[in-house]
């Protein structure tokens, strides 16, 4: 997207928006010294690593390594392009968007397809009120919804039938436009028709009352039995969860997770309006940093199946990383939340969230699952699962499940902690060493290296101090541009934002870092916000950037220099003379 926003403009923008006050929406942050703390946003932790700096307007993530200004957090926060995330703050500060010249027809057409759900959506809705959907409307009616909770999560029924591609056509939305949107489909001869037919269909909503999709389901046992609107413009199943919309406003400080959407709209209609489901996808980093802002408990509400089961350890161990606290929910009476309402009434379904499990509590009932524990066998295999769950946990919490242990299996208390602390050292050896490996490799990856490229580490931070040195100091540019070239800069992210750097202060415009997210991406952006909030020692003297630009020449002397195993006779022979000379 060309974007050509003034810098007055962003400036205005910058002026009206609090970072602090801003982020401070998203994530709980505490006050620390000029600082503030919190855990991050953008994946899942345990303790704060995410920093916001008032002075630089800028925040960074010591875990994630993703940093930014105002701008770039609503992008990623809000799942936004760049102008949309303008206007998003703009709206906030009470601010005209200026009438300039960018492209925004990405936002058109964005806008358009938005538009194009809804009408879908209201079509499928008051088709089903129609004597042809009444299929459809009997079918949500058989299944134990009233009226009213049709209506409020907009049900509706898919015909079989020309009606819904005829009516989209009156409406003015292309065939090209209907299967951008995944409500269409294109056979062999080129022929458009509709993706959802012979379907009750249930309306996908954001938290902006958005409709990005569909679920359509069959009225009988025809295959697919379920169809979900693809990936599209507007829709990325893994970036949202069915119902948060309603949930976010229950006064609830849970969240009840569930796999499918008529889980969730059936306990909506019993009362618990804290229900959500994913979007037929396992869950994703994304969607456990939505219940991590919305929630500080989560219950786990998973079909008692095999395929449940094995989602629900995959939810466990994702929804762990983070401080949730954690409560799957086992029930045998009945398969899922909408049977249970169905055959024993919401009360059953409270009393099962009020004993429900914790995490820890969970896990050791798995372990013992299909043990005996009144033998002496049965209970050497339980301990031996069983000891390993207790390692990760805090010291109060590992006492007390090692006198349950201790209780449920005539096993000492100190003979299980002494095998707990154990197992312990073992694994803090295992772990920091695989930690720091990992780590090393992220970290170089992100500077443009590996780790196998030791000696371009004198590079890597003369290029960072020169930066710096940059943005402090614009007017050292002109004493050095002569001698420095982007293709000097050892990574490609310092690369480009010395191109960008050089663009705009040899064109008189700011490097400050609230006019650079149109033109820097986010690992850039990141990058740059870790660099201007580092505390490595940088003088600001015109003498520190030669001397940084010096090692940069001979760094890229090296690189550039052939190898002596690469060399043919011929080569050989050349470099000799000219050494000669």
């Amino acid at each position: 997207m060309a974007v050509r926003l003034s810098d007055q403009f962003l400036e205005q923008l910058r002026d009206r928006t609090d970072i602090e006050e801003l982020i401070g929406e998203y994530v709980q942050l505490k006050r620390a010294g000029r600082l503030s703390k919190g855990l991050c946003p953008f994946h899942s932790e345990k303790t704060p690593s995410f920093v916001v700096y008032p002075d630089t307007r800028s925040y960074y993530c010591f875990g994630c390594t993703k940093g930014g200004d105002a701008i770039t957090f609503i992008r990623d926060i809000e799942n936004l392009d760049y102008i949309e995330a303008v206007k998003f703050l703009a709206d906030r500060a009470g601010l005209q968007m200026p009438d300039e010249q960018y492209d925004d027809s990405l936002i058109k057409k964005k806008k358009r397809m938005l538009e194009l759900n809804k009408e879908a959506a209201r079509f499928f809705h008051e088709f089903m009120k129609t004597p042809q959907g009444k299929p459809g409307l009997d079918y949500w009616l058989g299944r134990g919804l009233s009226p009213k909770t049709i209506t409020h999560f907009g049900l509706g029924y898919a015909p079989d039938g020309w009606e819904f591609m005829n009516h989209m056509r009156d409406k003015g939305y292309s065939n090209q436009e209907l299967f951008e949107a995944d409500l269409a489909r294109k056979n062999d001869k080129g022929n458009y028709y509709a993706n959802f037919r012979n379907r009750v269909m249930t309306p996908i909503i954001d938290l902006h009352g958005n409709v990005l999709g569909f679920g359509g389901r069959v009225l009988d046992n025809t295959k697919p039995k379920y169809i979900n609107t693809k990936d599209t413009f507007v829709y990325k199943k893994g970036l949202h969860l069915f119902a948060l919309n309603f949930a976010k406003s229950a006064n609830e400080d849970s969240l009840i997770l569930c796999e499918g959407y008529m889980d969730v709209i059936a306990l909506h209609q019993a009362g618990f309006t804290n229900a959500v489901a994913g979007l037929g996808t396992a869950l994703t980093d994304e969607q456990v940093r939505l219940i991590s802002h919305y929630c500080s408990k989560v219950y786990l509400s998973y079909d008692s199946d095999e395929a449940g089961r094995t989602a629900l350890k995959r939810s466990i161990d994702k929804l762990s990383k983070t401080n949730l606290a954690i409560h799957p929910l086992v029930y045998t009476e009945a398969k899922d939340p909408d049977e249970i309402i169905k055959k024993f009434g919401p009360e059953r379904w409270k009393a099962i969230l009020s004993g429900a499990m914790n995490e820890t509590e969970y896990k050791l009932a798995l372990c013992k699952e299909g043990l005996d524990i009144s033998t002496d066998d049965g209970r050497a295999k339980y301990l031996r699962k069983a000891v390993p769950v207790l390692v990760p946990l805090g010291a109060i919490e590992k006492d007390i499940y090692a006198s349950r242990l201790s209780e449920e299996t005539s096993v000492t208390k100190e003979a299980i902690m002494a095998r707990v602390n154990s197992l312990s050292r073992q694994q803090s050896g295992r772990y920091n060493k695989t930690d720091f490996a990992e780590l090393s490799k992220e970290m170089n990856r992100r500077k443009g290296t590996t780790v196998a490229k030791v000696e371009g580490q004198r590079g890597l931070k003369a290029e960072e101090t020169l930066l710096v040195t940059l943005k402090n100091n614009p007017d050292f540019l002109k004493k050095i541009e002569g001698d420095l070239t982007p293709e000097d800069f050892v990574s490609d992210v310092c690369r480009h934002i010395y191109s960008v750097f050089r663009e705009r202060i040899n064109s008189g415009q700011s490097i400050e870092l609230d006019f650079l997210s149109s033109e820097l991406s986010g690992e850039e952006m990141s990058v740059l916000v870790r660099m201007q909030n580092s505390e490595f020692d940088v003088t600001n003297t015109l003498e520190e950037a030669k001397t940084c630009v010096k090692i940069l020449k001979d760094e890229r002397r090296k690189r550039e220099q052939p190898k002596g195993a690469d060399l043919t006779d011929e080569d050989l022979s050349n470099l000799f003379k000219k050494e000669k000379n």
